[in-house]
């Protein structure tokens, strides 16, 4: 049975950075937090972990090796407390904690997340609850559904200072969810997830980090208003498979308001005290779940004849259906005959009639309001988010440095930038790779770059080995001799890597990469890339705000592997124009939605060409497949497992 309500609670929201897989080494952090919080004044009662704190988020075909049991859990963490209790010299004391993990339960796989108790005087570590997440995405970045099996319940639990719920990531995207957890009594309302960062568009809301994350606190103040509970959000930090967690855990008090914020993308420990008794003055102020209990047979009436289909008859005038809402009857209102007036008809009947001429307005303004994503960037967030990425990518990997092939362009140039911000001068180097052809002016805008960013350079002129080649292929043309020059360049810079022990670093934007304007095993070798999924017009911003010379930002861009070729040239399109329109395509927008936006039907021509004949590019070979266990399609781990 439940004690007395603690009032005051002290909440503890723990920002984590899971290592991938490495669940041992996870919990022993784990414990050492756990500790850490019970050294605070106040001392928290409940520390609150991210979903998959134990393993990380995107393990895929892992799931089943970092899986346990709730109860080996509760136990290992237990003991991960204590020694590291013991490891600084203080005793123990009881700690409730939420925390994220992959469950093995009846021979089922979950993710879950568990409201345990360690550290008790007089006896082993409890198990509260286990809530195993209801909805799993399945689309766009994720594939839960793939890997691990739905949970079905939403229960409110007991424990030493009041009822609590947890919900896990998107089962806080269903409004349902949060109502069933407030029906049921709950006081404070746990999520935790493990959101990544999208959306670095400028915003004017006042929310830090990307529209993610203001997407999400929208989210989590709305379950908290509406049902006049607390609402704690717990969101994971890090990088996993160039997917960056945003942080920017809070929680929020039973009136909508954000009590306390963590920060973007840090790992950061945030302790809150609350007050209980703001539930009843939030109640009071706003009783809308009293509303919504009153209604609750009417809502479930109509929820079971929705799910079940009942024919319904229309009808808007006579007596009230028998199915009448009894409750309002009860209160003194009846519904009799109604009649429409006729000058209402008329007035109708004269809007329909004008209809059809004011659709095209009409769709216009939807269309305006409801088009793709910006692409004007947050410039001062984009920056943040790609050294962070950076950073990441190259510790998990053990690299400390990075090489990178400055060709005297744009692209080149950022990925450069950020990697010098990421780790320093000293630790980058940049690789002149010229053809007897080439020209003069990139290697000078190639030598500006090196200049202005203070890095190592070497320069390797490749023009014998790409000759040594073609002579004898004598009838090659520019496009084979092209890719020659371009693989030639990739061989260089591993080479390079394994000299320095440096990572190489891609260079390629997003626009190139869907236009498939790149040598397949070539430009897109590199096992990291900051620049990836910015399209071309977006690393110019880039460029300018992170202070590329001016010369290297305004010129036309080229590979420059023929002499006169420029980019735009070969595409047939503006970088402008075809960036506008693979953003509409690539959210939904058809053919006719953008001709109506003012494109040609030659430019979509060009860029669905483009598009759609080159996905092979993009892809990893492909592979015969035989067997049950294919790598990539049934056997599969992630990059940075």
């Amino acid at each position: 049975m439940p004690g007395d309500p603690i009032r005051p609670l002290t909440i503890a929201l723990c920002q984590f950075a899971p290592r991938k897989g490495d669940t041992a080494g996870n919990l022993a952090r784990i414990g050492r937090l756990c500790a850490q919080a019970a050294t605070l004044e106040p001392r928290p009662q409940i520390v609150q972990f991210p979903e998959t704190a134990l393993s990380g988020y995107f393990v895929e075909g892992g799931v089943r090796e970092v899986a346990c049991t709730a109860g080996a859990l509760a136990y290992d963490l237990d003991d991960a407390y204590r020694t590291a209790c013991a490891s600084a010299g203080i005793e123990p004391v009881p700690l409730d904690v939420v925390v994220g993990f992959y469950e093995r339960w009846r021979e089922t796989l979950h993710n879950s997340a568990a409201y345990l108790t360690i550290g008790l005087d007089d006896g082993p570590p409890n198990v509260r609850h286990v809530h195993r997440k209801n909805f799993l995405p399945t689309y766009g970045l994720f594939d839960e559904e793939r890997f691990v099996e739905r949970g079905t319940d939403i229960r409110v639990f007991e424990t030493p200072w009041g009822r609590a719920a947890i919900l896990v990531c998107e089962d806080a995207w269903h409004s349902i969810s949060g109502t069933l957890a407030a029906l049921d009594g709950a006081q404070l309302v746990f999520i935790s997830s493990a959101a990544p960062a999208r959306g670095p568009w400028p915003r004017n809301d006042g929310i830090p980090g990307p529209y993610s994350a203001a997407r999400w606190e929208r989210l989590i103040r709305d379950i908290a208003e509406e049902h006049g509970v607390y609402a704690s959000f717990v969101n994971l930090v890090g990088s996993e498979g160039g997917k960056r967690f945003f942080g920017t855990s809070h929680l929020v008090g039973p009136g909508g308001d954000v009590r306390g914020r963590a920060p973007v993308w840090d790992e950061s420990f945030v302790s809150l005290t609350i007050d209980l008794d703001d539930l009843v003055r939030a109640r009071a102020d706003s009783p809308l779940l009293s509303d919504l209990r009153v209604a609750l047979p009417h809502v479930l009436d109509n929820v079971k004849r929705v799910t079940e289909g009942w024919p319904v008859q229309l009808a808007y005038d006579g007596p009230e259906p028998a199915a009448a809402d009894l409750l309002r009857g009860a209160r003194g209102f009846t519904t009799g005959e109604f009649a429409i007036p006729e000058e209402l008809l008329q007035k109708a009947n004269t809007v329909v009639r004008a209809l059809p001429e004011h659709l095209p307005v009409l769709r216009h303004g939807v269309r305006d309001q409801g088009g793709p994503p910006p692409l004007v960037l947050d410039c001062e967030l984009t920056e943040e988010w790609l050294v962070g990425f950076l950073r990441e990518e190259l510790a998990r990997r053990g690299f400390g440095k990075a090489v990178i092939g400055i060709s005297g362009g744009v692209d080149s140039a950022v990925s450069a930038a950020l990697a010098v911000e990421a780790l320093g001068a000293e630790n980058v180097i940049g690789v002149r790779l010229p053809y007897r052809t080439s020209s003069p002016e990139s290697l000078e805008h190639a030598q500006l770059v090196i200049d202005a960013l203070g890095i190592e350079s070497r320069t390797v002129d490749i023009s014998p080995a790409v000759d040594g080649y073609l002579v004898h292929e004598p009838d090659a043309d520019g496009a084979r001799r092209g890719n020659v020059m371009a693989r030639m360049r990739m061989i260089a810079l591993f080479d390079l890597s394994a000299r320095y022990r440096a990572l190489p670093l891609g260079t390629g934007n997003k626009t190139e990469r869907l236009f498939g304007y790149f040598t397949w095993h070539a430009d897109d070798s590199p096992p990291v890339n900051p620049i990836g999924d910015l399209y071309k017009t977006q690393v110019w911003q880039l460029a300018r705000h992170l202070g590329v010379p001016d010369v290297v930002v305004n010129k036309a861009p080229t590979a420059d592997l023929i002499v006169g070729q420029t980019d735009e040239g070969d595409l047939g399109i503006s970088y402008a124009r075809a960036d506008e329109i693979l953003n509409g395509m690539l959210h939904g927008f058809a053919h006719e939605a953008l001709r109506a936006r003012g494109y040609s039907k030659e430019e979509l021509t060009i860029v669905a060409q483009r598009l759609n004949g080159t996905h092979w590019k993009r892809r990893p070979p492909s592979v015969a497949l035989l067997s049950q266990s294919g790598i990539g399609e049934s056997y599969l781990r992630p990059v940075d497992y």
